[in-house]
This record gives C-alpha cells, sequence and structure tokens, in this order.
C-alpha cells in the first residue's frame, strides 16, 4: 500500500500543467497561426471541462469541512484558492497570446477585427448582415434591481448590457443577451478588400448594432460587456428503481442544464457598479472562482475558426494511408485478417477500414453476428449506419451502448433507441460500471465451423475524432484472442459471468494484478541484474497504488520510461524514489490517445494495447480491456512507434518534478524530430517498401 510520505502531485494541479502545454502550442511559433488560435479554442474547451467536472467536484467536497481531507487527501478550500490562482494566471498569458496573434495574423493580410475598426463599407455589411442573419435569433432580457437575475445556461456566451434611460420618468436598466452561435457562426467573414481578409466576431456585429434594439423603448447603451457562466456538470443519477436507466440519464442530462454555478467569466474591463450588480443577482462572491478575462469568452468556438488566407497558416494533413494489407480489392478485410492480426494507427491509416470491415460483415453470407460497444460515436455515425444495414441483411447484432459517456449521454441515447428500433439488440451498460471497452465481435460460420474475428482498440468508434486522435487498432482471428473477447460480451449480457481470462487483461476483475504481476517481475529480474525496463504510455497516471509500484519499481533499478499526456501525478527526479524514472509528454496537431503497455520480460517483450489508464477509476471502477501483441511484426512496428516519439524533439516536453513543460530540443548539428511526421513518414515508407516486394515477386 501506499506510505503517507509517497511523492505525488495532486490531479487538479497536473492537469493545469497539462492544459498549460496546450497553451504553449498556441505561442509556438513553428505551430500555424491559425492552428494557435484553435489551440486557444482547445484550452479554452479544456478549462470549460475541467470547472464543470473536476472544480465542481471539489467545490462539493469543501462543504464536507475536514472530512473531505481523509476523503480527497488535500484541503479542497486552498486548493480552490491555488486552482484559481493558477487559473487566473494563464488567463493573462492568453489573453496575450491572443493580442500577439492578432498582430502576426494582420502581417498575413488577415485581419480580425472590432465593431470599432469597421470602415464605411464594411459598417454597411455589418448592419445588413445583422437584420438578415442574426436579429431574428436575438431575445433579450431586460433586468433590474426588483428582477431575479435570468437563467443563464451552462457553455453559453452572453453580453450583458447597461442601459440608460433617456428620460427621467424611467429608471435604468440591464439586458442579458446570449450569443446566438448554436445557430449562425461566431465568426463572420467580411467581404475581402484587395488582397486583405476581414472578420468580425458574432458578438462585435451585436455590439455595433445593439443600441438600436433598445432606443426605440427609449434607451441608450453604455456599456455591453461579454460574460459566461459555468455550471457543475456532475451527472445526477435518479435512484428510482422504477425508472430505466434510459430514463435516468435522460433526466439527468436535463438536471444538467440547471447545474450550480462554479465559474463566473467576465471582461475585466466591466464597470464596478455592473459587476458587483450582476455578482450579487447570482449570489457569488468574488472569491467563488470569478474569473476576470478579455473582451472574448467562449474561446472554443475558435476550434473552427474559418481556414482563410495563405496554406502556411493551417497545418497540411497528410491523406490517411490504406493499410499495406489492405490494398487488394479482390479481398475482403475478414480474409485478410483470418491469415494475420492487423494493426491499424490513426489518423495515419485511414478509418475506412473499419466502416468497409463492418459493411462487408452486414452483407458476408458467412456472418451470423455481430457484437460492438458503443462508447462516443460520431452524430451522424456511419459505424451505427453499417450495423443497420447488418440487421436489415439478417445479421444477429448486439451494441452495448454506454449511456453515461459524459457529454455524450444524448448523442447515446438517440443511437440506442435507432438501433432497437431497426432491431437490434441493445444492452445498457453495465449496474456500476461504465463500460469504456473499444470492442466488436464477429461470429461467422463456414462449413459448420464458427470462426470469430475480433477489435480491440485504444480509441472511439468515431470517424470523426479517429482523423485527429492517435489511437491503435487490432483486429485478429486469433482464438486465444476471440474466445476471451467473447467471455467479454457474455459477461455484458449476463454480468454474473465475470469470465476466465489466460491472455486478455479484464478491469475490474484482472486489469489491475496482470500490471502490478508484470511490475513485480521486472522488480525481480533488476534485483537478479537480468534486463528489467518499463515502457508506458497512456493519458493520465494518477492511481496511487500503481505510482508506489513504479517508485518501488526504480528502487530496484527498472529503467522505466513515461509518456503521458495529461495528468501526472507520479513525480520525477526525487532521489530515493523515481532516480530511474523519466517522463514524457506530447502535444502536437494530432491528440495523443494511445495507451502502450512494454515490458521487459527478461529479454521476452510483453506488449498491451488497451483503452484504459491507470487511474483507480480505470482499474477499479470500468470494464476495460488490455491485449497482448501477439504478432511479432506488429510487436515490433509499436515498438518502432514508440522509440521515433521517444526521439522525438520538436513538440516533445519533460514532464519534470517542478512542471516546468520543458521542450526536448535538438542538439547543434541534430535532426528536427516531429514525432507525429516522423511515424505517418515511416508507415508510408513501410507501405511502399512492402509493395515494392509485391512488384518485384510478380
Amino acid at each position: 500500500m501506499l506510505k503517507q510520505k509517497t511523492p505525488y502531485i495532486n490531479r487538479e494541479i497536473s492537469w493545469l500543467s497539462f492544459n498549460e502545454r496546450v497553451l504553449q502550442e498556441a505561442s509556438d511559433p513553428s505551430t500555424p497561426l491559425i492552428e494557435r488560435l484553435k489551440f486557444l479554442g482547445i484550452f479554452s474547451n479544456n478549462r470549460d471541462e475541467f470547472y464543470r467536472v473536476r472544480v465542481a467536484t471539489i467545490s462539493r467536497l469543501s462543504k464536507l469541512g475536514k472530512k473531505a481531507i481523509s476523503v480527497y487527501g488535500d484541503d479542497p478550500k486552498e486548493l480552490l484558492n491555488n486552482l484559481q490562482r493558477k487559473v487566473i494566471e494563464q488567463q493573462k498569458h492568453f489573453e496575450l497570446i491572443y493580442q500577439d496573434l492578432l498582430v502576426l495574423l494582420a502581417k498575413q493580410n488577415v485581419f480580425i477585427i472590432n465593431e470599432t475598426q469597421l470602415n464605411s463599407n464594411q459598417e454597411e455589411y455589418v448592419k445588413t448582415y445583422f437584420h438578415d442573419e442574426v436579429v431574428s435569433t436575438l431575445f433579450p432580457i431586460l433586468v433590474d434591481e426588483r428582477k431575479a437575475f435570468p437563467y443563464m445556461k451552462d457553455k453559453s456566451g452572453y453580453l450583458f448590457v447597461r442601459l440608460i434611460a433617456n428620460s427621467l420618468r424611467k429608471k435604468n436598466k440591464y439586458a442579458l443577451i446570449e450569443i446566438p452561435a448554436n445557430s449562425t457562426s461566431r465568426f463572420v467573414i467580411l467581404p475581402a478588400e484587395k488582397n486583405k481578409q476581414f472578420i468580425i466576431l458574432l458578438d462585435d456585429v451585436i455590439r455595433y448594432n445593439v443600441n438600436e434594439m433598445f432606443s426605440v423603448f427609449g434607451y441608450t447603451t453604455k456599456e455591453v460587456i461579454n460574460i459566461k457562466l459555468t455550471r457543475d456538470a456532475e451527472l445526477d443519477i435518479d435512484q428510482d428503481v422504477s425508472k430505466s436507466m434510459l430514463e435516468k440519464i435522460s433526466k439527468g442530462v436535463k438536471d444538467r442544464k440547471k447545474g450550480l454555478p462554479v465559474r463566473f467569466v467576465y471582461d475585466s474591463k466591466m464597470s464596478k457598479e455592473m459587476l458587483e450588480f450582476i455578482m450579487k443577482k447570482l449570489g457569488m462572491d468574488k472569491k467563488d472562482n470569478a474569473i476576470p478575462g478579455g473582451r472574448y469568452h467562449n474561446f472554443k468556438d475558435f476550434i473552427k475558426f474559418p481556414t482563410i488566407g495563405d496554406k502556411k497558416l493551417v497545418y497540411n494533413h497528410p491523406h490517411p494511408l490504406n493499410h499495406k494489407y489492405l490494398m487488394d480489392t479482390d479481398k475482403t478485410i475478414l480474409s485478410v485478417v483470418k491469415e494475420k492480426d492487423i494493426l491499424l494507427h490513426y489518423p495515419y491509416h485511414s478509418f475506412n477500414h473499419i466502416i468497409t470491415l463492418l459493411r462487408e460483415a452486414s452483407l458476408d453470407p458467412t456472418v451470423e453476428s455481430i457484437k460492438i460497444t458503443f462508447y462516443r460515436v460520431a452524430d451522424s455515425s456511419k459505424i451505427a449506419n453499417a450495423l443497420i444495414n447488418a440487421i436489415k441483411n439478417g445479421k444477429k447484432v448486439t451494441v452495448l451502448v454506454e449511456l453515461q459517456a459524459r457529454f455524450d449521454e444524448s448523442n447515446n441515447i438517440y443511437w440506442a433507441n435507432k438501433l432497437q428500433e431497426e432491431g437490434a439488440t441493445v444492452i445498457y451498460g453495465v449496474p456500476g460500471l461504465k463500460v469504456h471497452s473499444k470492442l466488436f465481435l464477429i461470429t461467422t460460420k463456414v462449413n459448420g465451423k464458427e470462426i470469430k474475428y475480433a477489435h480491440i482498440g485504444t480509441g472511439n468508434f468515431n470517424e470523426k475524432t479517429a482523423r485527429i486522435y492517435t489511437d491503435f487498432s487490432l483486429i485478429t482471428a486469433d482464438k486465444n484472442i476471440t474466445d476471451e473477447i467473447s467471455q467479454v460480451f457474455d459477461f455484458y449480457s449476463n454480468n454474473f459471468k465475470t469470465g476466465d481470462y489466460k491472455y486478455l487483461a479484464v478491469a475490474p476483475f484482472f486489469m489491475r494484478q496482470t500490471f502490478v504481476s508484470l511490475i513485480n517481475k521486472e522488480i525481480k529480474n533488476a534485483k537478479e541484474n537480468k534486463p528489467a525496463y518499463m515502457i508506458l504510455k497512456m493519458n493520465s497516471l494518477v492511481d496511487k497504488d500503481m505510482i508506489a509500484k513504479l517508485y518501488e519499481a526504480s528502487q530496484a533499478g527498472v529503467k522505466i520510461t513515461l509518456i503521458v499526456r495529461g495528468i501526472c501525478s507520479l513525480v520525477t527526479e526525487i532521489v530515493g524514489f523515481s532516480d530511474n524514472i523519466t517522463a514524457y509528454s506530447i502535444v502536437d496537431k494530432y491528440l495523443e490517445h494511445a495507451r502502450v503497455f512494454i515490458f521487459a520480460n527478461n529479454g521476452n517483450e510483453k506488449m498491451y494495447i488497451t483503452s484504459a489508464d491507470w487511474m483507480s477509476r480505470n482499474l477499479d471502477s470500468r470494464s476495460e480491456v488490455a491485449v497482448p501483441i501477439l504478432s511479432s511484426e506488429i510487436k515490433k512496428q509499436i515498438k518502432d512507434i514508440i522509440n521515433i516519439q521517444l526521439s522525438g524533439n520538436t513538440k516533445v516536453r519533460i514532464l519534470d518534478r517542478l512542471q516546468q513543460n520543458i521542450y526536448v530540443k535538438a542538439k547543434p548539428g541534430q535532426k528536427k524530430i516531429r514525432v507525429q511526421d516522423e511515424i505517418y513518414n515511416y508507415l508510408k515508407q513501410d507501405k511502399a517498401v512492402y509493395l515494392k516486394s509485391i512488384e518485384k515477386s510478380k
């Protein structure tokens, strides 16, 4: 068990350090300018979710008083103060970056302007645009001392307007206007002038025209301030046993919209009078996570900033590769998988292979059934449509839909209902567990013999995120694996059948024990002066017992290399604890999402891929599956990819004990290695060599 003095970084503090790495990408001169704006959007979106989930949870804990310290490990009130201090510091840096980007974009003849910078032609355009496209979507609400403050939605941005009465018979008022960014683009592209291109935000289109909305009622607009409220997004599940899980989650999603405020963000230029009024109306103390910001909020919309100007202002995303073994259009993917395991690596490989495989399975007369897990699927999911096609072709389709996939509940409820209407057997998760595994199982019957094909992946069955998340998909017909995947699906259908696994590491039953056993073996080998090392790649490393185990391995002399994208609560560079541990983080144009665990195993490496991080929730409270890589060719490929990541010197940071996020830099004369570009080139070259060998053999 973990000793009390074991070094450990608070997960929330570490998460802010991760988001700092995202902010670094926005400030990095080597990142294209429009992509830097998009990173500001990603940073903002991340921070919103952080407040909605993590800060909201800590706020709840803070109400427990001293009991919270024994439950959580840190003083929640003190932590909230530290978090707010760090968030305000990051916000100041954020604003400086944004102002710098405006100047740099202007040098590239791309101008983001506000309502005070319009010329006469632009003024006319903005007036017309406002009347044609915007005004019908606006529904201002007047506010004064006597009225309760209107309800503010989570995720929405608002303009808070101060109105001065033109007559002494009237009292001054305020107004609240929701910015309709869901129905109208947040970015309005103005007519180009010569070689110059202009964009104005929807906020400023409204600001320019807002006075005419109120002047007819005898008011003059004094201030128009951008504000935003973030609410607690914890999903409270109704415990009424008479209701189905579908009903409970649907109600919880609706109730979430009414969650308590956890953060109020406002333009720091707001007058004292306005600020005091709204804080009083919201029932918030200034210390209650009130964050002064800049002119604009809801920067998450900048993720969708329009692609304008020179091509060099955005990333060049090379077209996804077809897998070298899946080029022959005369063969089905199942027939190829029957002969050898296939590893797909997104976004470098095309996700269309998965869609094609399921479409083929829907038509193949030998296919009897398809079973699959849904955690986060695309809004207009081609995967779901392929399954519906399979049902229409007489296949038996079983879909486990995880209704508690945070912020995807509504979409999952839609597909659960749709698939059930079409005739699929739909399983609504497992009571007490989130099903986070990324599995499907296709069962065929040929000449009376049953043959199964399985998919085990690190990412979701989502064709949209497969273009921006790096993930692995293993597709195999290996009976050792497919029989055990079949046991996992049996567990989903009948929760009393936990299964017996020799190859797979399955949470919450055996995964922790499997990894602890593998670490213990490395410790034993190190003590016997045998080769002993681990290379562990994941999104988050938080579980205290697993961290303590890694410290123990380090003390025994096991060389440990970590690649952790997000939260890393393990502290490196601590003498006597982590002398043999080095940790890195990669943040670049794609979101590193794959989890890979490699153990020396005395010269016979053991390697697993999984959707599970080393967090208590993954190991103890979720259904997760880790699959061993049995193919020597795929083992080599994954190891080569991991080695490329460890050789990176451009977008790789060192995770040091002070969380400084220092870049690994190329030494003088050393080639610059940008990991994600190198991996694409590696897979492209591997495919070219294979195709050349095929040509020679003809």
